[in-house]
């Protein structure tokens, strides 16, 4: 026998045995009290008489707004129930529940703007924001028989939906005709959306006014997907676009400033015999301007023309006036060797790379470090991201099936975790070869105190990679006695640190001002070694480049007096 009484919420006694302990999201309570606030409680708390007091046995979530509503009386359903039956009861309240459909949200919102209801007072109501109810309403553009399928669970993710909604009624009928699901068969969105694409140029990108956009029948379109706060606003008339910021880009030139033609890949194209500059310009550097041809962003390249050389018999008196005044000729500077080879910069990457990945693997750290980390290895010189085409990268793969089985993200912290340590390994490089992350892989090596994990490097063979200089400077540093003979010299180190750990200084994960200063602009084509005794110019672990001469090890073993070294420093909505 249940009995409808009216009693103050406040009286109400939580259940003592309530199976929701977890207490449900902020944002959810939040909505339940607007709810409440804007039409009042829909249905009932049920409670039951225990002692004298009332004890709630279903609707505690929907109290506690009422409270904080600060409603002074509420409606309650007073039910008796034996004490067996009622764990039971309160579970399936709970549990047994299924939330609305999109579409069946959407024709509700339908039928109350039919009865007088705006957006606004929709999403106060349901304590949504109206960028939400407005993404619903997108299901009013979509073409009936798709919207059925819907109906019965089948949705699109968000981003397959904004382009279907763009799309007219006639196209989604065309290309619906072809792609509609047959009995039987697994059905996916995916076709009907990438049949219906059209591509998008952002408002962002733009830098011409309405005046201009108008003349060339360029349509902003907001986009309700895109994250609040933002500038979601969108064209597809590409070519309007184009047309307009490029008028805008001729009239718009700055002093010194030319537009560049552009070959078949988009890419600028610098005047003949150009220099391209890839730090800051000079003054008189030139600066070109063209159109990214995939984003319409305009974009700027500065080069520098070559200055014209003087005839050889011009001058000859101001040169000999020259000579017996300042003599502004530099002094031909003698090629110094390398402090460490080729081949012991490869050794470096190697073993950087090393104690990069055990540490990664074995050290603690926390979730916003790790998540920093993924970050820096994504923008790792040596990460390529392809299209859907893609036919490498199944280490990668194999990763992301782990914690993505049956197509749902797992929500095993503990597996997240360990996945990504091992997509990290899998990325980052120290390496003296094309998997060299660059300057991220010191930051991140830094960032979990990687060089621990470097084993000791005064061993003969690395030892050998260095400079006689950079050897007997080492030397004086650690005390030790420089010995006429190189290979003394080394053997004394390696002596010296035979029970101890010493790590090469640049090995150690130190990024330079420089390097990560040039990691957010383009970066000029790294030179590579032509062999291992280092003619040419080699690549050096730091990012840096050094002149390479021949092997330094070459002469070591000569007598040589050693030099005084100074030291050198190291959409959901919840029902109730």
């Amino acid at each position: 026998m249940a009995e409808l009484r009216s009693v103050d919420p406040r009286t109400l006694k939580p259940n003592p045995n309530n199976p929701r302990k977890t207490p449900a999201p902020q944002a959810m309570d939040d909505q339940l009290l607007a709810s409440i606030t804007a039409i009042g409680i829909i249905q009932p708390p049920v409670v039951r008489e225990v002692d004298g007091d009332l004890v709630i046995k279903a609707g505690e979530r929907r109290v506690k707004a009422a409270i904080r509503a600060e409603m002074p009386m509420i409606d309650v359903l007073v039910r008796e129930t034996d004490d067996a039956q009622a764990p039971m009861e309160s579970l399936s309240e709970n549990l047994v529940r299924a939330a609305m459909n999109n579409v069946d949200i959407w024709r509700a919102i339908e039928r109350l703007e039919n009865e007088g209801w705006n957006e606004q007072a929709i999403a106060d109501a349901l304590a949504l924001p109206v960028r939400t109810v407005k993404r619903l309403k997108l299901l009013a553009r979509l073409h009936p028989p798709m919207l059925d399928v819907m109906a019965k669970g089948s949705m699109p993710s968000e981003d397959q939906l904004r382009t279907i909604a763009a799309a007219s009624l006639e196209e989604q009928a065309q290309v619906w005709k072809k792609n509609k699901p047959k009995k039987g068969d697994d059905f996916s969105w995916y076709h009907v959306a990438h049949a219906l694409s059209k591509r998008r140029i952002p408002f962002a990108a733009a830098r011409f006014d309405d005046d201009l956009a108008r003349a060339y029948g360029v349509e902003w379109h907001d986009d309700l997907f895109a994250p609040a706060g933002e500038d979601g606003r969108y064209t597809t008339n590409v070519d309007g676009f184009f047309g307009a910021q490029q008028e805008w880009l001729a009239n718009h030139l700055p002093e010194k400033g030319t537009l560049l033609t552009q070959n078949e890949y988009g890419q600028p194209e610098l005047p003949k015999k150009a220099e391209r500059i890839y730090g800051k310009p000079g003054k008189g550097d030139i600066t070109g301007h063209y159109l990214d041809p995939n984003s319409g962003e305009v974009k700027t390249v500065a080069y520098r023309m070559p200055v014209a050389a003087k005839p050889a018999n011009a001058g000859k008196g101001a040169k000999a006036a020259a000579t017996q005044g300042h003599d502004n000729t530099a002094a031909p500077t003698a090629r110094s060797r390398p402090d460490v080879t080729s081949r012991g910069n490869a050794m470096i990457g190697d073993l950087r790379t090393d104690a990069l990945h055990r540490a990664l693997q074995d050290n603690a750290f926390s979730d916003q470090t790790l998540i920093g980390l993924l970050l820096l290895a994504l923008a790792g010189k040596n990460v390529s991201v392809q299209g859907p085409n893609e036919t490498g990268a199944w280490d990668r793969h194999a990763l992301g099936a782990k914690i993505a089985q049956g197509g749902v993200l797992t929500s095993d912290d503990g597996l997240l975790r360990q996945t990504a340590r091992e997509m990290l390994v899998s990325v980052l490089s120290c390496r003296d070869n094309m998997s060299n992350s660059g300057v991220v892989a010191c930051v991140a090596g830094a960032a979990i105190d990687a060089a621990a994990y470097l084993p000791n490097m005064a061993t003969e063979e690395f030892l050998a990679c260095l400079s006689r200089a950079a050897l007997e400077r080492l030397a004086a540093t650690e005390g030790v006695r420089v010995e006429v003979r190189v290979k003394d010299t080394r053997a004394r180190l390696v002596e010296r640190f035979k029970d101890g750990t010493w790590i090469y200084p640049n090995s150690r994960f130190t990024a330079s001002a420089e390097a990560i200063a040039d990691l957010a602009g383009d970066e000029a084509d790294e030179p590579t070694a032509e062999d291992a005794d280092g003619e040419g110019v080699g690549s050096i672990g730091d990012g840096t480049t050094e002149p390479d001469g021949e092997d330094p090890t070459q002469d070591m073993d000569e007598a040589y007096a050693p030099p005084v070294a100074e030291p050198t420093p190291a959409l959901a909505i919840a029902a109730e």
